[in-house]
């Protein structure tokens, strides 16, 4: 039985969803070695007019258990394509990451009906990257054909929180990512933590033997942005960076990051700050 509180919760919900009330918006990732903008991970928000904004941490697991997340997964994958449609004639030009549930890989039919929306959208399928996190790929082993058809589209897989679940090694052998994004818990610490130092530049070295590429979640300094370039981190993406935009602030904190990265604020295309110590090297 659904509790009185989930069944508000829900009730709004879907009426936000069917009444057009969701909207998106869009964090930057940038490339650690020139600064420029690679990607922007497309973030569903619920601004309630009673509850105020709703964090998807609490309606998304909802909508998987009752059965709006094909809805919802549409809905944020048709609008997230209609923006880089947008930003494209306007002459910028960006990738789009937009998280998805372990449940839509469960239709078969799934990886089809994202290329025909890119298809219909005159969206090119490699810039597009698709994220699940590390916990829901558990189920996913079984659901092998499904990912590789995304492959074979072109469509990129990225494996979110990566080192904070199970099985983590296993994932990476079976399932064909193509980037890992390492979670923030080691992140936050590496300024304290020569563990988190360790287990990072491992990450790193790893993903990159196997062809991956690696970004960096929840990069808030500059001495975290600095070891991560240090351990050849491909991208970065954090407050430091840049926070969640609307749409038609993009091409404003483009010019802005990009003026304060030729001036090296940061890295100036190399580590030339001190950087976090190693006290060991792998």
């Amino acid at each position: 039985m659904i509790a009185a509180a989930d069944l508000t919760l829900l009730d709004g919900f879907e009426r936000a969803l069917i009444n057009h009330r969701l909207h998106m918006v869009y964090q930057p990732k940038v490339s650690l070695t020139d600064g420029s903008l690679k990607r922007v991970e497309a973030l569903v928000r619920w601004d309630d007019p009673k509850m105020g904004a709703v964090a998807p941490s609490r309606f998304v697991p909802l909508a998987e258990r009752h059965g709006l997340i094909d809805q919802l997964t549409n809905w944020g994958l048709t609008t997230s394509l209609r923006q880089w449609r947008t930003w494209h004639d306007e002459g910028l030009d960006v990738c789009i990451a937009f998280n998805i549930s372990a449940l839509s890989l469960q239709h078969l039919d799934f990886p089809d009906l994202v290329e025909r929306m890119c298809r219909a959208l005159e969206v090119p399928t490699d810039r597009l990257v698709l994220e699940l996190t590390e916990g829901a790929t558990q189920p996913l082993v079984k659901l092998m054909d499904t990912l590789t058809r995304f492959r074979i589209k072109g469509i990129g897989l990225a494996l979110d929180d990566f080192g904070v679940g199970y099985s983590t090694l296993m994932q990476l052998r079976q399932l064909p990512f193509t980037e890992i994004k390492i979670d923030r818990f080691f992140v936050k610490d590496l300024a304290q933590s020569n563990d988190s130092r360790v287990i990072v530049a491992s990450i790193v070295e790893l993903a990159h033997g196997l062809g991956l590429t690696v970004t960096a979640e929840g990069v808030e300094t500059e001495e975290q942005l600095r070891y991560l370039a240090e351990v050849d981190c491909d991208v970065a993406q954090g407050y430091l960076v840049g926070t969640p935009l609307a749409p038609e602030d993009l091409e404003a904190w483009s010019k802005d990051w990009a003026k304060r990265w030729a001036d090296g604020q940061f890295l100036d295309g190399k580590v030339k700050a001190r950087a976090l110590p190693r006290t060991v090297r792998i």
